[in-house]
């Protein structure tokens, strides 16, 4: 299978070209920056420079291709406006895109941010059928695209949105990544002060939903969250500390250790992920963090925690 990717050479982009490629699937991928070019993931065939909102770039993206995964998002066209810009990159593009690849496959990278209210009918457990209400433009633009998949799915169309929580994983861009700023404020001041947490997917996991999505094709569940576990920034302020030999770390641990709220793993087990690395993929993740910024403090490795 010949598949169309946007926002390949991003940090999401690039887990997923690799899976693909990996799964024997060719890949060609949209990519807006032309600097990266010289940095593409393996197995990118024939990479199209350009911007997801050009209609040129997008017919020479899809062209021939038998899928489409919609991975990019502008986030400067959301961040800088005016709102015109957000409009066009994000939501019109995706649509335009939608529209002229049926009906071929496409899956579509949302995220749990289509929630913000949760109603208390769902007891806490947030599944497929839970109404979306975001709390952001980010959300909103999210269920705006999501909205036309339902109108595909209905027409018979193999569609999936694909809904991660926070990704973590090595970003290429290292200051990016989930708990880089936790562990350079921990190395200059020994504190961390940040309270509550978040949600969290692997990079791969997200990876591994998407093949799985294109595998199952119309019988994969219309909407996948993709929410491993729960944790605070403290708690990988903690493990980060430990990983850095900082045994005199102040870190705030007073938020709750659990979320109010659970998303269910049914639809991610379906296709193909089981969501179980829990807090010792988070672990993984922290002393690989805490290895970047180590060097720049001096200090001897410390043991891993376990």
């Amino acid at each position: 299978m010949l598949v169309a990717l946007t926002g390949a050479n991003g940090f999401i982009g690039r887990a997923i070209a690799r899976h693909l490629h990996a799964s024997g699937h060719g890949v060609r991928g949209l990519v807006r920056d032309p600097a990266s070019i010289a940095d593409l993931p393996p197995g990118l065939l024939d990479p199209v420079i350009g911007d997801q909102a050009d209609p040129k770039r997008r017919r020479a993206l899809t062209d021939g291709v038998d899928a489409v995964v919609h991975n990019a998002f502008d986030w400067a066209a959301l961040r800088e406006g005016p709102l015109d810009r957000h409009i066009r990159a994000n939501i019109e593009s995706a649509l335009h895109l939608l529209a002229d690849t049926a009906p071929r496959p496409f899956v579509f990278i949302s995220s749990v941010a289509v929630h913000h209210e949760i109603l208390d009918a769902w007891n806490g457990v947030i599944d497929a059928a839970h109404p979306t209400r975001p709390g952001s433009a980010y959300g909103a633009a999210k269920v705006a695209v999501e909205a036309h998949l339902f109108v595909e799915r209905a027409r018979g169309r193999a569609v999936c949105s694909l809904r991660p929580a926070a990704v973590y994983g090595m970003d290429p861009k290292v200051e990016r990544t989930i708990g880089y700023p936790i562990a350079a404020g921990l190395a200059q001041t020994r504190r961390c002060d940040r309270q509550g947490g978040g949600k969290f997917v692997h990079v791969d996991d997200v990876a591994v939903a998407v093949t799985g999505a294109l595998r199952l094709g119309a019988a994969a569940p219309p909407v996948v969250h993709l929410a491993d576990c729960y944790a605070r920034w403290g708690d990988l302020a903690l493990w980060m500390a430990a990983a850095m030999g900082l045994d005199d770390a102040v870190i705030d641990l007073s938020s709750p250790a659990t979320s109010r709220n659970q998303f269910t793993k049914e639809e991610a087990r379906a296709v193909g992920v089981s969501l179980d690395r829990g807090h010792d993929g988070l672990r993984i993740h922290a002393r690989a963090v805490a290895a970047l910024v180590r060097p720049a403090m001096g200090t001897p490795d410390a043991p891993a925690p376990s």
